[in-house]
């Protein structure tokens, strides 16, 4: 039997900016999928999946999931036209949107089959792998979900507007850092939220660069405030990140209600993570008291769903 795992991801820096070639910093939180394989008679292959999901998720998925399978499976070269194996799924990465569960899927895929067909494969091969599973699912995807979920730690990614790869970079801390998420349970279009921006961006450019500019300032300073671990400091620029979301229009009552809360329970800072106008919200917490009374707090206010992780690491 081969086993594997991959990480869950958050966004900590950069919706929206992030299409117009600004940075944003991602990272692998402590969260993850297990991927099982075992060798079976039968040609092909079947799964069991026992992942804990936001109601309705893994259905609605399913056929992404398939199409990611298979890519996976063909990208590494495995032959199950004679003997076939058997997928089993698990872990305790809540299957919901916004927190890189896909990626997470086709890393653990990607580890599980290098471990029971001895392939070997290293982590930048095993990101190559989840990869091509993410085109099952995304189509063209950015790449920075299944990197986050690979390595862990942060990632520093910046979109290449010319049209080549991106830039990644990836960064360690030195110790967790403990963070809260929340589901508003409302589901957003990404490319309908993403095509407002742009409208508002060609209406007023002059109103957009201004908040571009404070943007730059803002997330390297987050970088250099992540790698001191300076967390009251990432707080105030989450905080502030959060307002140039709204100044977007990005947010959505629910989710500031879900910030403030977070805010007033004792949280060093909280923004929307994601798409935005429902969706997910983080917040960061100095310790895993706090990181409690926050999640009660979040759960008292209405929350959907909530999770207790770390990243960093």
């Amino acid at each position: 039997m081969g086993v594997g795992s991959g990480r869950g991801k958050t966004i900590l820096f950069g919706e929206h900016f992030v299409v117009y070639g600004l940075p944003a910093l991602a990272a692998g939180i402590s969260s993850t999928t297990t991927a099982r394989v075992t060798r079976t008679d039968s040609p092909g292959w079947t799964l069991t999946d026992n992942r804990p999901e936001m109601p309705g998720y893994k259905e609605k998925k399913l056929d992404e999931q398939r199409v990611s399978i298979e890519n996976v499976i063909r990208h590494l070269g495995i032959d199950l036209s004679e003997t076939g194996i058997h997928i089993e799924f698990g872990g305790d990465l809540v299957c919901a949107s916004g927190i890189g569960a896909s990626a997470a899927n086709c890393v653990a895929l990607a580890r599980a089959l290098s471990d029971e067909f001895s392939l070997g494969l290293d982590d930048e091969k095993v990101n190559e792998a989840a990869y091509e599973g993410e085109r099952g699912y995304h189509g063209t995807p950015s790449g920075i979900d299944n990197t986050a979920s690979t390595f862990g730690g942060l990632v520093w990614y910046v979109r290449d507007l010319s049209g080549g790869p991106p830039t990644f970079e990836r960064l360690k801390l030195a110790r967790p850092v403990h963070i809260v998420i929340a589901s508003t349970g409302i589901t957003a279009s990404t490319k309908e939220v993403v095509g407002d921006v742009r409208a508002k961006k060609e209406a007023n450019p002059e109103w957009f660069d201004g908040i571009v500019d404070e943007y730059k300032s803002l997330v390297h300073s987050a970088r250099d405030a992540l790698l001191a671990l300076d967390l009251d400091r990432v707080g105030k620029l989450m905080d502030r990140n959060h307002t140039l979301l709204q100044q977007l229009t990005v947010s959505c009552e629910e989710l500031d209600s879900l910030v403030t809360t977070a805010r007033a329970h004792g949280a060093l800072g909280a923004k929307l993570t994601g798409t935005g106008r429902g969706g997910n919200m983080i917040a960061l917490v100095p310790d895993e008291r706090v990181k409690q009374r926050v999640a009660e707090a979040l759960t008292d206010a209405g929350a959907a769903a909530v999770w207790l992780t770390s990243f960093g690491t």
